[in-house]
């Protein structure tokens, strides 16, 4: 598929706040994860492209939302993360699940998923449904803040250990190799048909620079045999009345306005970009 592809839908992913979709549903340590996926943007893309008894995999699976919500609707799952830090938050949330009654089950395994193949079972070759993830984007775009005496103070943005590996702190290049690994083996464990969903945004790395972080995973993607088709808007922010209400922390907000005050036209992002893809 040479043309570019549309935005054929908007997922309303963020109606209720982040905090509200995850109350009682994940364990209270959940928030220190400076990345987390959206669960009801997770939860619209595998009722979207898996059934009941589907298997689901995510390759960073961070604090476990992926797994999480495939449980819950009936799926099986399967996470991997480099950090253990982030795996045994992610096994406290899926025990959760289970106490929650959620029908399904997930494994999580702590390694490097670019090497992927040699962290999962065998028997997960060909089996997976649907792929879903997303990459890391490093310091500068995620993280909890507050207010203090001496200001506001940023936390909780630091995925882990820099010298592990983590793909968050290696330089675009090493970002993109590193993903390209890891969709390649993604590709080997999907059956015939299978989905890739892959979440993101622009990152600005400085106020005047834009980085077209979808559209360079796009081509990623493409480059490992994946065939795009659906480019999705996730809304980051309400609708209300037919208006946009954004959902911004005040890190965010803070930066824009200093940025404006600057000339510099930014704008508060207000949508994640989901690019879904197959394997043929």
């Amino acid at each position: 598929m040479d043309e570019p592809m549309p935005v054929t839908s908007v997922w309303l992913t963020c109606q209720q706040p982040a905090r509200d979709q995850r109350r009682g549903r994940y364990v209270p340590e959940t928030s220190s994860h400076p990345g987390k996926m959206l669960p009801h943007l997770a939860a619209h893309a595998i009722s979207s492209y898996t059934a009941p008894g589907d298997l689901v995999f995510d390759p960073m699976c961070g604090s476990g939302t992926t797994l999480v919500e495939a449980m819950h609707l009936g799926r099986q799952g399967i996470g991997i993360d480099i950090e253990p830090r982030y795996t045994a938050l992610a096994a406290s949330n899926v025990a959760l699940a289970a106490s929650q009654g959620a029908t399904g089950s997930a494994q999580v395994f702590t390694g490097d998923a670019t090497g992927l193949l040699d962290l999962v079972p065998a028997s997960v070759v060909g089996r997976v449904g649907l792929v879903l993830t997303s990459p890391p984007y490093g310091r500068g775009t995620h993280g909890l803040v507050r207010a203090t005496s001496a200001g506001v103070r940023k936390r909780d943005h630091v995925y882990g250990d820099r010298e592990r590996g983590n793909l968050a702190y290696g330089g675009w290049s090493r970002l993109f190799d590193g993903f390209a690994a890891i969709l390649a083996a993604s590709y080997r464990l999907l059956r015939p048909g299978g989905t890739v969903v892959i979440t993101c945004r622009p990152v600005r790395r400085q106020r005047d620079d834009l980085i077209d972080l979808p559209g360079q995973l796009l081509a990623v993607a493409r480059s490992v045999g994946l065939v795009p088709v659906q480019r999705c808007a996730a809304m980051l922010a309400a609708v209300r009345d037919g208006q946009i209400v954004h959902r911004a922390n005040m890190f965010g907000l803070l930066a824009v306005r200093r940025a404006r005050d600057e000339g510099i036209p930014v704008h508060l992002i207000a949508h994640e970009d989901v690019l879904v893809l197959r394997r043929c």
